[in-house]
């Protein structure tokens, strides 16, 4: 009997209906994806501005005897030039807010205008030690341009806070030739009155023994 061979084919491997990737097309996502913000020009250049602003604040204070605030909201920028045209030589007005202002004096006698940190200032330097003289500038262009709401907010002089009420001690401080003038007269009168000179604050003293002298030196007298 013949006999009948039977021969198996093997089962053909399941079709997949999902398109292969194309890893072209999709790249794994790194880690921690999120995007890093690197400071912008502006706000490097705004930081820089910043810190010129305080060395500038620094550098003014260096040989100033009084610094002072001016409230300046409602200044136009014409009223502000003609009013740095009329202060002296001596005194140095500059803008700057009130955060880099503090952040230059902290730590220094200076820190007493700490009261003055509020609203819109202009700050005025007086590298001299005639106070009068400095301050009564802008005095006489608050009145001419009838500015009574940008008052000087406040002042520091040797260390004291001077509040907006107290100015007027500091507008009638005598002047160096006034103190000059003063001795003289003492010393051309009776002994009493050379007393009462030499019993004045010691400051006033200084200053009046400083003008007597360069009077002598410019005389030919201190020879």
């Amino acid at each position: 009997m013949e006999a009948t061979l039977f021969t198996s084919t093997p089962p053909s491997p399941a079709l997949s209906l999902t398109r292969p990737a194309n890893p072209f097309l999709s790249l794994p996502s790194p880690p921690h994806s999120r995007r890093l913000r690197l400071p912008t020009i502006r706000s490097a250049i705004s930081r820089t501005k910043k810190e010129e602003t305080v060395e500038t604040i620094k550098t003014n204070l260096d040989n100033c005897h009084l610094l002072a605030g001016i409230s300046y909201k409602g200044l136009t920028v014409k009223q502000f030039q003609d009013l740095r045209k009329a202060l002296p030589d001596s005194t140095k007005l500059i803008v700057a807010k009130n955060t880099l202002v503090y952040k230059a004096i902290e730590g220094t006698p200076w820190e007493a205008l700490k009261p003055c940190m509020t609203g819109m200032n202009a700050w005025l330097f007086v590298h001299s030690e005639e106070i009068p003289p400095a301050i009564k500038p802008y005095r006489d262009f608050q009145k001419e341009r009838k500015l009574e709401n940008n008052d000087f907010t406040g002042a520091v002089f040797e260390g004291k806070f001077y509040g907006p009420g107290d100015f007027k001690a500091l507008e009638t401080m005598p002047t160096r030739l006034e103190i000059y003038a003063k001795l003289l007269g003492s010393l051309k009168g009776p002994a009493s009155n050379v007393v009462g000179t030499i019993q004045a604050p010691a400051r006033e003293l200084v200053m009046t023994l400083q003008a007597y002298v360069q009077k002598l030196e410019e005389s030919g007298g201190g020879q």
